[in-house]
């Protein structure tokens, strides 16, 4: 009889009570809470980070091509769609025009060894709707009707300012046209070229683009 109550008071202590349980489940679940909470903030972080560091390739690749097109401007006269001539860099700083600037470089690379493809490229930067496209033609004397391939490379844009460095008879001053007026010949580059752009995100980013002459 003694060995069967030892065995009845050894089974009321084995295991957990309702009690017990109900508040152990109670921490697992703020600890789990917890967790989730730290891992989502994490998450948030994470995705906020490498969205912000794909703005930042977008910027650093749309200035690179801006830098680029404008360090390697070809003083040359393009026949436009109507047969006329279209200056080296008719320039319109007023984000309602047509575009913002258009001009011609050299300096177009053929990756694909394509034949009978030039060197030059005509470009042109457009604002629209607070994006900033770049455009270009397959072939610097577009005719009528051809439309220029286009591609958005920065959203988010207040404004874009281009001067030009008039570095004439000693004198240097900044234009906001080039050729700028008093009859410059069409064919002279600019010293150099101030081009700032107004990001909703980063604020005002402005370079300052060499010549060459």
């Amino acid at each position: 009889m003694s060995i069967d109550r030892h065995r009845i008071r050894d089974s009321h202590h084995a295991g957990f009570t309702l009690l017990e349980l109900l508040v152990a489940m109670g921490i697992f679940a703020v600890i789990g809470a917890m967790a989730l909470g730290g891992l989502n903030a994490i998450v948030d972080q994470t995705t906020l980070a490498q969205a912000q560091m794909d703005k930042l390739a977008r910027l650093q690749r749309a200035m690179r091509l801006i830098t680029t097109d404008l360090g390697s401007l070809a003083p040359r006269y393009v026949r436009d769609e109507l047969g006329g001539s279209d200056p080296l860099l008719p320039v319109l700083a007023n984000s309602s025009f047509e575009y913002v600037l258009r001009a011609t470089r050299s300096g177009w690379p053929n990756p694909a060894g394509l034949p009978h493809r030039g060197t030059l490229q005509r470009f042109q930067y457009r604002l629209e709707d607070g994006k900033l496209y770049r455009e270009y033609w397959p072939v610097v004397d577009s005719v009528l009707g051809q439309k220029p391939r286009s591609e958005e490379l920065l959203t988010g844009v207040r404004s874009v300012k281009i001067l030009f460095l008039d570095g004439q008879n000693g004198q240097k001053e900044w234009q906001a046209l080039w050729p700028p007026p008093g009859g410059k010949e069409q064919s002279t580059r600019p010293r150099a070229i101030r081009f700032s752009i107004d990001l909703d995100d980063w604020g005002e980013i402005e370079r300052l683009i060499e010549v060459p002459q």
